[in-house]
């Protein structure tokens, strides 16, 4: 029995899409779901009522965020069963990408409850257009992880792929990253970084890694979607230059020479002495 066949009792959950920053960008039927559910659950109501003020959408709006409990979800799930309508929506984009709700509609499958998804805005498929990077197949890996060796391994998967991969980051982690990405991938890498995509600041900066790194050095604001190239895109063993670039950018982010001659010479099976060495050369030189 498929989806479409499958009986349902209760009310409809839609997943809505919202404009990931132009206020404009959503479409009529999703204004037109939203102004006729029961209520929309939302991730911040503050954030979405700005979208319902400009829309002039009155339905009431209640919380579904990453922390909401159990017997919330099991609220929404009862006045799904009691035949109600209710729209799903996220801060920015399209719901389940990145952002929480899973838990309500799982149940609501499970439950028979009809769950369909409007098509819309998302910042994946918007910074994968305006990136200029080619691409057959991309692989979407959300945010990646803040530390430790789940972040490692991460990296190290996005720097192997041989297809494009997209990722978001909060901006105060952008530089520190791409740094780490550049250490596995190399600076030629070509990377683009979409910052506040549809907004009246939007900026898009593709280019070689160690170019995009050296143009946020002095800080970044927004939000972020990163675009990375695949392996086979970079250069396998980096020149003397190259090589250098990658200490300093290293350097920079206060690592120690120890550290960064351990983690290129793992990379590129180059001599952890003479690595060593060239860190310690680096290091010497003027700001």
């Amino acid at each position: 029995m498929n989806d479409r066949e499958r009986p349902t009792t209760g009310g409809r959950l839609w997943i809505v899409p919202t404009p990931i920053g132009h206020l404009d960008d959503i479409t009529l039927r999703a204004v037109a779901t939203l102004r006729s559910a029961d209520a929309i659950l939302a991730e911040d109501t503050r954030h979405t009522r700005k979208l319902c003020v400009r829309h002039e959408i009155a339905t009431p709006l209640s919380s579904l965020h990453a922390h909401s409990s159990d017997r919330v979800i099991a609220r929404y799930l009862a006045r799904l069963q009691q035949g109600q309508s209710l729209a799903l929506v996220s801060d920015a984009g399209t719901p389940m990408i990145s952002d929480p709700g899973a838990a309500l509609v799982h149940a609501a499958r499970a439950s028979g409850i009809h769950v369909e998804a409007l098509p819309g805005a998302s910042a994946v498929t918007t910074s994968l257009c305006v990136s200029g990077i080619p691409f057959n197949a991309f692989h979407f890996v959300g945010f990646l992880p803040r530390s430790g060796t789940r972040r490692s391994h991460a990296l190290e998967t996005i720097a192997d792929a041989p297809d494009v991969t997209v990722f978001f980051e909060a901006p105060g982690r952008l530089v520190p990253t791409l740094v780490d990405l550049m250490a596995l991938a190399g600076p030629q890498r070509k990377v683009a970084v979409c910052r506040e995509l549809t907004k009246a600041h939007e900026e898009v900066t593709s280019a070689a890694l160690g170019e995009v790194i050296e143009h946020f050095q002095a800080g970044v604001l927004g939000e972020v979607t990163v675009v990375v190239s695949g392996a086979h895109a970079a250069p396998a063993v980096p020149s003397d230059a190259d090589l250098d670039d990658l200490i300093r950018a290293r350097l920079a982010a206060g690592d120690s020479a120890r550290d960064i001659a351990r983690t290129l010479s793992a990379r590129f099976e180059t001599s952890r002495r003479h690595l060593y060495r060239r860190v310690l050369e680096l290091s010497k030189e003027p700001p």
